[in-house]
């Protein structure tokens, strides 16, 4: 039988899917690949922006020093606790807010505007206004623990404090995301799941542990995935509040490639959170990958 002659008028299904997908994998290697790439190359290096053993290959020198390095080590763990506070917190208020926008109102659309609002700030200008909330002199919530008959706190000038700080701020600001994936979530659940489970006399909190969770799933770990990386690479509300107090790794690296001009030390450091951030991922998507 012979063989059909490929043509580029004529192409097979093999050699016009690699056509259409050659642009975006092109974009994809421009602004992933390249960078990434760039980003371990010059971790291997003696690189300095004030030109002082500029590009002197040095091998894994970089990484040896973070593994001795306890403002790193102290950035890392500052970032998981960072990490393992604000995403299960975001994600509980997430959900309220998203059961509550599902709520049959009459006008849903200004209790579904609301959510928009913290995620349309900008990061930075979230944490200014949570700064000047808890300012020492003219904070308002000193002001209130004034009224109350409480002592004035420095609350942004003690490590633990300004933490907990932070975490509220964040949490505050990224709630409204996984608020908006969970609300998607929910308008797909059918409404007869309800209707029958009602008439099976189930109560509200029954329903909602044996529908709605497990129906949620897909769209949990999905916000999960998103708010997870995205906690790993805190910067913007714990530099606006406390950048001196609290330092994550993202802080960490800003300031050994901006303040201290190593860019190669720098570069290790966010190679290292690009792994670390990797790792969480890939955890995340087993768990998907895996079979009910």
């Amino acid at each position: 039988m012979p063989l059909k002659k490929i043509t580029f008028r004529d192409p097979s299904d093999k050699t016009l899917a690699v056509f259409m997908l050659a642009p975006a994998l092109i974009l994809i290697a421009m602004i992933v690949a390249y960078p990434i790439g760039r980003l371990v190359w010059n971790s291997f290096y003696d690189l300095h922006l004030s030109g002082v053993n500029n590009s002197i290959f040095i091998g894994i020198a970089h990484y040896q020093k973070l593994w001795h390095d306890q403002d790193f080590w102290q950035a890392i763990w500052t970032t998981i606790l960072f990490t393992i506070i604000t995403v299960p917190g975001a994600l509980v208020v997430g959900m309220g807010l998203a059961l509550l926008a599902n709520l049959p109102f009459k006008r849903r659309w200004p209790v579904r505007l609301a959510l928009l609002l913290p995620w349309a700030l900008p990061l930075s200008f979230t944490g200014l206004i949570f700064a000047w909330f808890f300012h020492t002199d003219y904070g308002i919530v000193n002001d209130w623990l004034v009224k109350l008959g409480f002592e004035s706190q420095m609350f942004l000038l003690r490590p633990s404090t300004a933490f907990i700080a932070a975490c509220i701020a964040i949490i505050w600001k990224t709630s409204s995301f996984m608020a908006m994936v969970l609300l998607a979530g929910l308008q797909v659940i059918p409404k007869s799941l309800y209707e029958a489970a009602e008439v099976d006399g189930a109560s509200k909190w029954q329903q909602f542990c044996q529908i709605t969770l497990p129906m949620l799933k897909p769209a949990i770990i999905v916000a999960l995935i998103f708010r997870t990386i995205t906690a790993l690479q805190t910067f913007d509300i714990p530099y606006a509040m406390a950048r001196n107090i609290t330092v994550t790794l993202s802080m960490q690296i800003q300031k050994t490639t901006i303040d201290y001009l190593d860019v190669g030390y720098g570069s290790a450091m966010a190679v290292a959170m690009f792994v670390l951030s990797l790792a969480v991922s890939s955890l995340y998507l087993r768990r998907i990958a895996k079979p009910a």
